[in-house]
């Protein structure tokens, strides 16, 4: 069964606080009024951070919490108490609500509003070598102390972006603690193939984010070379069918894995109006509900 559920990014959420974006309030109304049952918690701190005060607003909504985020920059010297004090909060707050993931996504290497470069675009060996062995004591810590599972998140503009970034992280990964959370949209953003990443991979394919990319966008960004939030605010993530990959095919491919997975709908909108996610919501719910073979939950529109 593949559980499909949403997420704030889908309501322009990039942020803890900001007043551009929709109040958690609404997201959630909205994401329980376009069908979903289950959501990400989104960044840390947009959602209530009292477990007792999120498990009330969820259970008004009647929507459950599939995993939390946390953002790593585990290639650099010393970062390790950073991202431990968010997994603190991150895990402690996932696991006081029933959810059974964590996903980590690496820190960027450009700035996001200059895209000035703030490091190399590429790492030496030996912080590839922390990056890894790293990742791992995150994974084996977060299992062991939490009972919630690592699933690593590729991303552009970061050091894992490109599907052989991708290949050589899982080679160089321990799957007993580290997985990967499949983004269809950041794979295809740099040309990569997620149902080969499936194929080829079967075992490491522990979580999925759903997202289409614009082609056309995508020649943009390669051709100016793009920020990638200034590739979102032109609309490179876009509402499916219209983008690639093929989602149903993804569905499709694994549903053949033959094991329980989470597929949570990430269209990043940051900024955006708020009036514009819940109709996007709606139609993606509609259309993830026929494009597809597999055996999925999707919940029914409120």
């Amino acid at each position: 069964m593949i559980t499909i559920g949403s997420a704030p990014d889908s309501w322009g959420v990039w942020f803890a606080d900001d007043p551009a974006q929709t109040p958690a309030d609404r997201f959630l109304a909205e994401v329980r009024a376009a069908g979903y049952d289950w959501i990400e918690l989104g960044p840390y701190g947009y959602l209530p951070k009292d477990p007792v005060a999120l498990q009330e607003a969820l259970a008004a909504n009647g929507l459950r919490v599939s995993a939390g985020t946390v953002f790593s920059a585990l290639h650099r010297p010393d970062s390790w108490d950073a991202v431990w004090r968010q997994v603190t909060d991150v895990a402690s707050l996932t696991r006081a609500v029933g959810g059974q993931h964590i996903v980590v996504i690496p820190d960027l290497y450009r700035h996001h509003k200059t895209g000035e470069n703030l490091e190399s675009p590429t790492l030496t060996d030996e912080q590839w070598s922390k990056l890894t062995r790293d990742t791992n004591e995150l994974g084996r810590r977060i299992l062991e102390e939490y009972g919630l599972r690592v699933q690593f998140h590729s991303h552009a503009d970061s050091h894992v972006g490109y599907q052989r970034d991708i290949e050589r992280f899982l080679a160089d990964t321990d799957p007993r603690y580290v997985n990967l959370c499949l983004d269809t949209g950041h794979v295809a953003y740099y040309g990569g193939d997620s149902l080969e990443l499936i194929r080829r991979y079967p075992d490491r394919i522990g979580y999925l984010h759903l997202k289409q990319v614009d082609p056309e966008i995508v020649k943009q960004m390669e051709a100016e070379d793009l920020v990638f939030p200034e590739a979102v605010r032109r609309g490179v993530m876009c509402e499916p069918p219209n983008g690639v990959p093929d989602l149903g095919a993804v569905l499709d491919a694994a549903g053949r894995l033959d094991r329980d997975l989470y597929a949570i709908v990430e269209q990043d909108m940051y900024p955006c109006e708020p009036e514009r996610p819940l109709p996007i919501a709606r139609r993606t719910h509609t259309y993830l509900a026929g494009c597809s073979g597999a055996s999925i939950h999707l919940g029914t529109p409120a």
